[in-house]
């Protein structure tokens, strides 16, 4: 017996450009361009919301070297002696105190460089 497949595939071919709506020329147009580029824009994606943890990170400690270089120290050294006192302080929280509350931070520095 024969399978028609128009229902099916009409429904993938819908799914897929909808998907590359926005994008330029001949992806919006074309399924066989449309798959390609959604393909891609997904592995971006997926690939991209790791590195936005990296850089996120990485902001949290450059603002953190900042304050702390007002405060008369230096990133390394500051890491080193909040583990050495034992204050279990991630870096988003002491991001947002040098940006939000730069007199906490510099108590805290004050304290943890005794």
């Amino acid at each position: 017996m024969r399978v028609k497949r128009s229902v099916t595939a009409r429904a993938r071919h819908k799914s897929t450009l909808a998907a590359a709506k926005g994008m330029q020329h001949n992806r919006t147009r074309s399924f066989r361009l449309a798959k390609q580029a959604v393909i891609r824009a997904l592995q971006y994606a997926y690939r991209d919301r790791r590195n936005k943890k990296r850089t996120i990170r990485s902001l949290w400690i450059t603002r953190i070297n900042a304050a702390a270089r007002e405060n008369g120290t230096t990133y390394g050294k500051l890491i080193s002696s909040l583990r050495a006192s034992g204050v279990e302080l991630d870096r988003k929280v002491l991001a947002e105190l040098a940006v939000n509350d730069p007199k906490a931070f510099s108590s805290l520095v004050k304290s943890v460089s005794k």
